[in-house]
């Protein structure tokens, strides 16, 4: 038996837990905030309750997978609803589509608005469903280690996908605006923008239209729940507040952490917390990545986010809403090429009490607003009130109706909080982009290449950004180290 310290609680470490444990290695997580789930927190004010990082449940399978292989069933641990609609998208004042449960609905919502798109819908999501099954099936399990991971016939057939854009092989077919914009928002998801994607990522499409959206019953932090009581049933030790200062190596090899001025000694070590940071809890000479790699690195963005309680129930707005009425190039110029506070922000709200009466007191609505940013931006309280009336005179003017005088409490969330909280580099809310030079291999290794039995694991390495990768990552870190073994 082997201990195994996992620093962060997030989806990965929470993930590489499980499996260790499963192996039968006596496994330690160390939070270094007093509560779990890392991003997947959950904040609560007044009887309302908000997720404060990850609310859409994409990927279902992913998440059955995971709990199949301790013979579970996310049913075992919190209920699943399949939404209907699956979110609402505005382009303008009245004008919205809303994205029903399942195709058929899809595809008479696609040639309504557009001749002669649902045909070209369906040969999309033929290719989307198709590339799913090879990423699940054959990539996105993998370590990361070198390009042969990637190369089989089926992905060799699927070459050519590398090197166009989710943009335009959406562009190319479909010619309404807000088709092309439906299509390639699920990108996002990604950490980066459609025009810098790569095509085979339309897997994506497949996990929106194909699978669904879903919501767990009392949100996302539920699942937290649920995976830190698979966890803990397995022997997992879970210590929160414990603020870890350095790995401490001796001949190039982990001998254990410095935890609130202790020390523990460990076998071995697993970072689920940022990757940057934890490098620079290194001696200088045992860091793999300089802080020029890091600036070179496309970042995902950073958000500015708003939970807000409302004194009545909304109106014209679904369970997701996404606010798409201005120029999304303009937008992802502000964060990904001349990094600045955007003039005119697209913008996501969630208001999860229209589904789920446990986020709001009765007659009132719970509403959590996300505005994408460029990580690093300067971050101050003025800015924050500003954009704040910004999407409060936005929503209002688009959904037809008046708020601003039933905003009961607004609390904000940004760049210096991600940074207080997580640790996380310039603030970033999700990892490193998953552009063409930064996919598989090309990412952030699992393994140290200087310290022994340093390992680490989340966003910022294999697979990539978002809640499904980050539990993928969790179990190809726990074979990586039990291979070691």
């Amino acid at each position: 038996m082997r201990d195994i310290v996992i620093i962060g609680s997030g989806f990965s470490s929470l993930s590489a837990a499980s499996y260790l444990a499963k192996a039968g290695n006596n496994v330690t997580i160390l939070e270094k905030n007093a509560t779990l789930g890392g991003r997947a927190r959950q904040f609560k004010q007044d009887g309302f309750t908000f997720d404060m990082g990850p609310t859409w449940y994409w990927m279902p399978d992913v998440f059955e997978k995971y709990f199949g292989d301790f013979n579970k069933k996310p049913q075992d641990f919190y209920q699943l609803q399949k939404l209907s609609p699956a979110y609402q998208v505005y382009f303008g004042k009245s004008d919205s589509i809303t994205i029903p449960d399942n195709l058929n609905d899809i595809y008479k919502i696609f040639e309504e608005e557009e001749e002669g798109s649902s045909k070209y819908l369906k040969e999309f999501l033929i290719s989307a469903k198709f590339n799913y099954e090879v990423a699940i099936n054959d990539l996105v399990y993998k370590p990361g280690e070198s390009i042969s991971e990637l190369i089989n016939f089926t992905t060799i057939s699927k070459v050519n996908q590398f090197f166009t854009s989710i943009s335009k092989t959406v562009r190319k077919k479909i010619k309404s605006h807000k088709l092309q914009q439906i299509l390639e928002f699920p990108v996002l998801f990604l950490g980066a923008k459609p025009t810098n994607t790569p095509a085979f990522y339309n897997f994506m499409n497949y996990a929106d239209f194909g699978l669904g959206t879903w919501h767990p019953k009392g949100g996302m932090f539920e699942v937290v729940k649920g995976f830190v009581s698979l966890a803990t049933s397995l022997g997992v030790q879970i210590e929160t507040s414990q603020n870890v200062e350095k790995i401490v190596v001796e001949s190039g090899k982990v001998k254990g952490l410095q935890v609130n001025s202790k020390f523990i000694k460990a076998d071995i070590v697993i970072s689920g917390a940022d990757y940057h940071h934890t490098e620079t809890l290194l001696d200088k000479k045992y860091r793999v990545y300089s802080e020029k790699y890091w600036l070179q690195k496309t970042f995902a963005p950073s958000a500015l986010l708003f939970y807000v309680g409302f004194n009545k129930k909304l109106k014209n707005v679904s369970h997701h809403t996404l606010f798409f009425d201005t120029d999304f190039d303009v937008h992802a110029k502000d964060i990904y090429d001349k990094p600045k506070w955007p003039k005119e922000p697209l913008f996501y709200a969630s208001f999860s009490s229209i589904t789920d009466n446990s986020f709001a007191p009765i007659s009132k609505e719970a509403a959590t607003f996300l505005i994408p940013l460029a990580p690093g931006l300067v971050d101050i309280p003025e800015v924050r009130e500003e954009y704040f009336l910004k999407i409060m005179n936005r929503l209002e003017q688009l959904t037809g109706q008046k708020l601003k005088d039933d905003v009961l409490f607004n609390q904000s969330y940004c760049v210096n909080d991600f940074k207080r909280d997580y640790n996380s580099y310039k603030g970033n809310a999700y990892g490193l982009a998953n552009t063409l030079f930064q996919t598989a291999f090309l990412r952030p290794k699992i393994k140290s290449k200087k310290v022994k039995n340093l390992f680490f694991t989340g966003q910022l390495t294999v697979p990539g950004p978002g809640v499904p990768p980050a539990i993928i990552s969790g179990k190809i870190v726990s074979d990586m180290v039990l291979r070691n073994l």
